[in-house]
């Protein structure tokens, strides 16, 4: 017993050092990273906001239901010759404001589908389902702007809309042109779902605006540094010029192969000249510039 109780205080004492270098290392000090403030520091990153499914951001839906006329009669109701000949208490409960809303969506829905529809008594076919969809979306929509927690209705919205979306596809399938005309006349957006779906995480964000952040001081300090080669570069010049005839000359006079020519010495000339023409033409532009702005500030 003593022997196991000497080997277990002997290894707590061999590990003491090392506990206390690990609390002490700064990656472990308030549960935190050390580098995180300093990233975050120069970088900020926002998640971006969810659009939510039934939004019409999201949903494809490039215009909204109608604001329809209260006083307007209901649907079926606006050619009946008996209407015409009652009183105007009787009329007045056959109009969309002394009605249930339910009596808009389905003017909306006989609206849309009047644009997409084979016959006048088609209501059967691909086109006619989707403008009926349409309708009752938007009309969804509507109701939701007014009571967003209406939990219910925003799954029946999405279920719905998810519902076309697969319709469309089908129909992007098999006809094309059909797809087309439907969403001319429906004013609709068709999105495809992605081949791969991709999780927006903040490390993977992080690690591609620090290489983007990275990258940016990078080119900073490259255009810099040739700015400061480029102020150099007349100087430079002057002084080969007058190295290289330095040069020719001592071998002249040493009588020893010549190996600076008059065309080289020339060419690096030339070369000055055209670059200090190039830089006076730029100062000039500058100097124009500089001039111009002054004079607008002061009007």
């Amino acid at each position: 017993m003593l022997k196991k109780f000497s080997k277990l205080l002997f290894f707590k004492n061999q590990l003491t050092p090392l506990l206390i270098t690990v609390r002490n290392y700064p990656k472990f000090k308030g549960g935190k990273p050390a580098m995180k403030h300093e990233v975050f520091d120069y970088i900020k990153w926002v998640r971006p906001q969810k659009i939510p499914t039934i939004d019409p951001e999201k949903s494809g839906d490039l215009a909204s239901m109608p604001k329809y006329d209260l006083k307007q009669s209901l649907l079926y109701f606006d050619n009946s010759s008996l209407l015409e000949n009652a009183n105007e208490l009787v009329k007045s409960k056959f109009t969309l404001e002394l009605n249930p809303g339910k009596e808009e969506k389905a003017l909306y829905k006989e609206e849309l589908v009047k644009k997409v529809q084979r016959h006048d008594q088609d209501y059967g076919s691909m086109e006619a389902k989707l403008a009926k969809m349409t309708a009752i979306i938007r009309y969804w929509q509507v109701r939701l702007k007014e009571n967003p927690k209406n939990s219910r209705l925003k799954t029946l919205t999405k279920e719905l809309i998810e519902k076309r979306k697969k319709y469309l596809k089908f129909l992007r399938r098999d006809d094309y042109k059909r797809f087309e005309y439907i969403l001319e006349q429906l004013e609709l957006k068709y999105v495809p779902y992605p081949n791969k779906f991709h999780w927006i995480a903040r490390k993977e964000a992080m690690r591609a605006l620090t290489k983007r952040f990275c990258r940016g001081i990078q080119i900073e300090r490259l255009k810099e540094y040739k700015a400061t080669l480029q102020a150099q570069q007349l100087d430079f010049l002057e002084n080969k010029i007058k190295n290289l005839e330095f040069i020719r000359n001592e071998q002249i006079e040493c009588k020893v192969p010549v190996t600076v020519t008059n065309e080289e010495i020339n060419a690096v000339k030339k070369q000055y000249k055209e670059l200090k023409q190039q830089r006076d033409e730029e100062a000039e532009i500058r100097r124009k510039n500089e001039v111009r702005d002054d004079y607008e500030i002061k009007l």
